[in-house]
């Protein structure tokens, strides 16, 4: 049973029918999210009851708009190993440092967990087809859980896109369409296709379902930490829907009585080569202007134009957070030295967490006894060019 009542639009509160497909609010053009009945949920739901279910993203499916157990399609997402870094510890004098390894999902990212609540939704709204514009691993996370769920699925990605990525697409039997330019050029290509073959468009926070994929993220932290939410959380922030996601659910736990008041101190991080949420929040501003001439290594990170960046904002404002970039060298030798120190070959955008946790460091801003999660969003395997870089 979900408990899913209605979606809410993140901006002007508009409210909008669960049972019908829908992106965008229709009124104001941001970000919708789906909403539940918490305060019922609360009174059916114990979380001691988690101890006799199976590991990964289902085990939360109260809390999830999937309705139906027959469109609740599995790969093994979630479950993820939360990894104390005793040397990187040691090494920045911080007493309880841990790394959230995403990439141990299926199809190598945390992006699985996004694409399959997005995908089990729009396959039980009925649509027929889906559409996604990636940097990389949203199109391997999406054609996965369309093959799962016998949905025909359509990804368009920029030319300069790694060939791991390209390849495993095409393994799942997409249909791929490659532009010149970034995520930004990619997204325009695929609203096109989705209009004109009708298609659903699974676009990052263009549709209400990724985030709540994501959001599992925080609640499985949660339960990892014993119910007690870390003082600092450490995210490479492109489309940030990681980020908001967990935010959302730590409001959800803390309605269903799971959690108390506090939160962790939100940090977004960025590759100083595409950074517009790092110059929006030290600007003071509600949303952030498009970054022009984006570039960087970390294709996850290339995202000059956030839909959810006033959300993404208010997290880090709200849980007295910060917002940083870090340059090409830095991620680089963050991904070096995750994989040297602690045995986990990172992305670079795992990398860029490692780096910027170096400079919070020095400048005081994390304190030796805080404990510190940095998220690691996917597998180094996929980043060929990067992995030799970070070693060379």
């Amino acid at each position: 049973m979900s408990y899913l009542t209605h979606l809410e639009c993140a901006h002007c509160e508009a409210t909008y029918d669960p049972a019908e497909l829908h992106r965008l609010c229709p009124v104001c053009e941001k970000p919708l999210l789906a909403r539940y009945d918490l305060n019922s949920l609360r009174r059916a739901w114990q979380r001691s009851s988690l101890a006799q279910r199976a590991p990964g993203l289902w085990r939360y499916k109260e809390a999830l708009p999937v309705e139906s157990q027959a469109h609740m399609f599995t790969l093994g997402e979630g479950g993820t190993l939360l990894l104390k870094a005793t040397k990187l510890g040691e090494e920045l004098g911080l007493e309880q440092l841990f790394v959230k390894d995403e990439g141990l999902n299926p199809t190598g990212s945390f992006k699985a967990r996004g694409l399959c609540v997005a995908v089990c939704r729009a396959a039980e709204l009925g649509v027929d087809g889906v559409v996604i514009p990636s940097a990389g691993n949203a199109a391997g996370a999406m054609c996965a859980y369309a093959a799962r769920a016998s949905l025909p699925a359509h990804v368009v990605m920029p030319r300069d896109v790694p060939a791991p990525f390209l390849l495993e697409c095409k393994s799942f039997g997409a249909e791929i369409t490659l532009v010149e330019g970034t995520i930004a050029d990619c997204g325009r290509r695929a609203g096109q296709i989705a209009q004109a073959s009708g298609w659903f468009d699974l676009s990052t926070l263009k549709e209400p379902y990724r985030v709540e994929g994501k959001k599992t993220m925080g609640y499985e932290l949660a339960e990892d930490l014993a119910w007690e939410l870390p003082d600092v959380i450490v995210y490479p922030t492109g489309g940030g829907t990681g980020l908001i996601g967990m935010w959302k659910a730590f409001d959800e736990l803390e309605a269903l009585g799971w959690i108390g008041a506090e939160r962790p101190r939100m940090v977004a991080v960025q590759a100083e080569g595409c950074a517009p949420i790092v110059r929006a929040f030290h600007a003071g501003a509600t949303f952030a202007s498009l970054w022009e001439g984006a570039e960087t290594v970390a294709a996850g990170l290339r995202v000059p134009a956030a839909v959810g960046d006033f959300l993404i904002l208010e997290a880090l404002r709200e849980s007295q957070g910060t917002a940083l970039s870090v340059a090409e060298e830095e991620l680089l030798a963050g991904q070096r030295s995750l994989a040297q120190a602690e045995g986990i070959l990172a992305c670079p955008e795992g990398g860029a967490t490692l780096a910027a946790l170096r400079t919070l460091c020095r400048q005081g801003w994390v304190e030796p006894h805080e404990q510190v999660v940095l998220f690691n969003t996917g597998t180094g395997i996929k980043y060929p060019d990067t992995l030799e870089a970070a070693t060379s």
